[in-house]
C-alpha cells in the first residue's frame, strides 16, 4: 500500500499542467486536490477547525458512517450534497465549462458538472439557501449599495494578505463562478468554479454571538420602534451596529477555506464568495444576523415579546389618572345646580387657507380638493357666526352649479371640462346645461338661476311700465311672454326676476339659444345699456340720450 502511494505521488509530481489552464492561474499547474490517485500524503486538504473536510466526490462524504445527532452542529455534508458527475452520454449543463479541443482518453473523460450542488429543499429557520448570482459586466465593480454590506468588504479586504487574489476573486465574482449559496450560524458554503471542470468547496466562517451579545441586540433594537421598523424593511439601522455588540466583522473576522491546493488568505475562490455574500447582506440585513446565529422568525418572535414586556411594565408603573366627574348621590340630588355654560368662543375673522393636497398618478385633482375644502371651511364659518348653512337648503342641482360657479378663471380649460363632466353626470345634466347656468348664477346667484330656468307670471306694475320706457329710449316694441320681453329681431331679451331686477339675456338671431349677458338692473333701459357698453347696441336703434 505504501508502494501505491509513493507511485502516485512521483507520477503526479512529473505531470505537465492542463493545456486548458488560463494564463496567470497560480494553482492550475497543481494537481486537482479531489482526486485522490494525485494527492500527496504530506499535504492533507485544507479542513475546518471543528470538523474534517470530506471530499465532495468520494463516497463517505455522502454517508456518513454513523449517522449525526439532530442536536448537532451541520456540517459540509448535511450542507451541500456530494457533486456526482453525470453519466457521459448525458448533455452538459449550462455551467459546465467548454470542453478542450485536445483528445481525451475515453477511459478518463473529462468531469462535468452538475447544474447546482445546493439544497434548497432543506432550508429552514436556521439554513437559507440563494440562487448563483448572474455575470455582472465588468465595468460594474460595486458589490455592495449599503454601508452594512460595505463594511463587509472591508474587512475582507483589510483582512486579505494578497491584493492579487483579491483582484482575481472580484474578477471570478463578476463573471458569475459562484454557485448558489448556503447561510447557517457562523458558516457561508458555496462551490465555487476556477480553472478546472470540477468546483472547490468554500466555506466562510464567522464567530456566532453568546446570549449576552443578542441581549444587548436585542434591547437596543426594542429601544425605538423605528429599529424593528427598518429591519422589516430589509434596512439595518447605523445605530445598531454602535450598540456595543460586534455584529459587523472587522479586518481578520472571516476565517475562509477553500478545497483549492491555494494556501492565500484568502484565496481568489474565497474572496468570490466573500464579494458575492456581501450581495446577499445588501438586500437583507437578517443574512448577517443568521451568520452570527438567530434566524430571522427568531428573532422577530424575540423582539415581540420583549416589546410587549416593556409596554406592560410601562403601564404597571404608570400611575392611574383620576377620573372626572361626580359622585352619583351629588349628581341625584335634587337641590343641585348646575354650573354655567361656559361663554362661546368667538367667531374667527376669517376662515383659514386648507393645506396643499399633492398630486398622485391615479389620485383626485388636488384643485378639486382644495376647492372643496375651501368651500366646506366657508360655509362652517357662515354657520358658526349666523347659526344656519343656506346652502343645506339647494338642491342637488342648485349646489352643483354654486361650485362651478366658484370655480375661478373664465373658459373652458382642461380642468374645467373635467369637473364639468363630473358634475353634469352627477346631476344627469349635460355640460352645456351646466355652463349655461354657471353663467346664470354668476350673474344673479340662485335668484340669477332661477330666472334662467323658471318663467313666471309677474303682477301688473313693474313689467308693464317696462315697454314705455322701453319705447321712451327709442327703442323698438319688445314683445311681451311671461316674464320676458324679446325685441323683435330675437337677439336681446330682459328678463324680470322675483327680486324685482331686470336680467338681460343674448342670443343669435333667429335661435332660441339664450345666456345671460351684462348686469342685471332696476331699470330695464340701465340693463340693456350695461349689456354692451362699446356700443354694439346701436344695432338696436338705441341711441342714448343727449345731455
Amino acid at each position: 500500500m505504501r508502494v501505491r502511494d509513493v507511485q502516485s505521488l512521483l507520477a503526479g509530481a512529473f505531470m505537465m499542467p492542463s493545456s486548458d489552464a488560463p494564463d496567470g492561474d497560480e494553482d492550475s499547474h497543481l494537481p486537482d486536490p479531489a482526486d485522490h490517485s494525485r494527492r500527496s500524503p504530506a499535504s492533507p486538504p485544507s479542513a475546518a477547525p471543528d470538523h474534517p473536510r470530506r471530499d465532495p466526490a468520494s463516497p463517505s462524504s455522502a454517508t456518513p458512517a454513523h449517522p449525526r445527532h439532530p442536536s448537532a452542529p451541520p456540517t459540509d455534508g448535511d450542507l451541500f450534497p456530494a457533486p456526482a458527475s453525470p453519466p457521459e452520454s448525458s448533455p452538459a449543463s449550462p455551467s459546465t465549462p467548454p470542453p478542450s479541443p485536445h483528445p481525451t482518453n475515453s477511459t478518463n473523460p473529462t468531469p462535468q458538472v452538475p447544474r447546482s450542488m445546493a439544497a434548497p429543499s432543506r432550508d429552514g429557520e436556521l439554513r437559507r439557501t440563494f440562487p448563483a448570482f448572474a455575470a455582472r459586466p465588468a465595468d460594474d465593480t460595486r458589490f455592495a449599495e449599503s454601508w452594512w454590506g460595505n463594511a463587509w468588504v472591508t474587512a475582507l479586504e483589510e483582512g486579505a494578505l494578497d491584493v492579487k487574489r483579491l483582484a482575481r476573486g472580484r474578477g471570478y465574482a463578476q463573471e458569475g463562478h459562484v454557485d448558489a449559496i448556503t447561510v447557517t450560524p457562523g458558516l457561508v458554503l458555496a462551490y465555487v468554479r476556477g480553472s478546472r471542470p470540477r468546483p472547490y468547496r468554500v466555506q466562510v466562517r464567522l464567530r456566532t454571538l453568546d446570549d449576552a451579545d443578542w441581549t444587548r441586540f436585542l434591547d437596543a433594537v426594542a429601544e425605538r420602534p423605528g429599529h424593528i421598523a427598518a429591519l422589516l424593511d430589509k434596512e439595518m439601522p447605523q445605530s445598531l451596529a454602535d450598540c456595543g455588540v460586534p455584529l459587523l466583522p472587522g479586518p481578520g473576522d472571516l476565517d475562509p477555506h477553500c478545497s483549492c491546493p491555494d494556501r492565500g488568505h484568502p484565496c481568489k475562490h474565497a474572496a468570490a464568495l466573500c464579494y458575492q455574500t456581501a450581495r446577499l447582506l445588501d438586500a437583507d440585513p437578517f443574512v448577517l444576523l443568521l451568520l452570527r446565529g438567530r434566524g430571522e422568525r427568531q428573532l422577530l418572535d424575540a423582539l415581540s415579546r420583549l416589546s410587549a414586556a416593556r409596554a406592560a411594565r410601562a403601564a404597571q408603573e404608570q400611575q392611574p389618572a383620576p377620573v372626572a366627574g361626580v359622585r352619583a348621590t351629588e349628581a341625584l340630588d335634587p337641590e343641585r345646580r348646575l354650573p354655567p355654560l361656559p361663554a362661546p368662543l368667538p367667531v374667527p375673522p376669517h376662515p383659514e387657507q386648507p393645506p396643499v393636497y399633492p398630486a398622485a398618478p391615479g389620485g383626485p385633482d388636488p384643485f378639486a380638493l382644495d376647492q372643496l375644502a375651501t368651500d366646506a371651511a366657508a360655509r362652517a364659518h357662515a354657520m358658526l357666526g349666523t347659526g344656519r348653512d343656506p346652502v343645506a337648503e339647494l338642491t342637488l342641482w342648485q349646489d352643483a352649479v354654486r361650485l362651478a360657479a366658484a370655480r375661478p378663471g373664465s373658459g373652458l380649460t382642461a380642468a374645467t371640462r373635467a369637473l364639468y363632466a363630473s358634475l353634469s353626470a352627477a346631476t344627469d345634466r349635460t355640460p352645456a346645461d351646466l355652463a349655461r347656468a354657471v353663467a346664470a348664477w354668476r350673474q344673479g346667484g340662485l335668484e340669477g338661476l332661477t330666472v334662467l330656468e323658471e318663467p313666471w307670471d309677474p303682477p301688473a306694475g313693474r313689467f308693464d311700465r317696462a315697454r314705455p320706457l322701453l319705447l321712451a329710449a327709442d327703442l323698438p316694441a319688445f314683445r311681451p311672454w311671461h316674464n320676458r320681453l324679446t325685441h323683435p329681431r330675437g337677439h336681446v331679451q330682459l328678463r324680470l326676476g322675483r327680486d324685482g331686477l331686470w336680467y338681460p339675456y343674448e342670443s343669435e338671431p333667429g335661435h332660441d339659444d339664450w345666456w345671460p349677458r351684462g348686469t342685471p338692473d332696476l331699470d330695464p333701459v340701465g340693463a340693456l345699456t350695461g349689456l354692451d357698453p362699446a356700443g354694439a347696441l346701436d344695432d338696436l336703434g338705441f341711441a342714448p340720450p343727449e345731455a
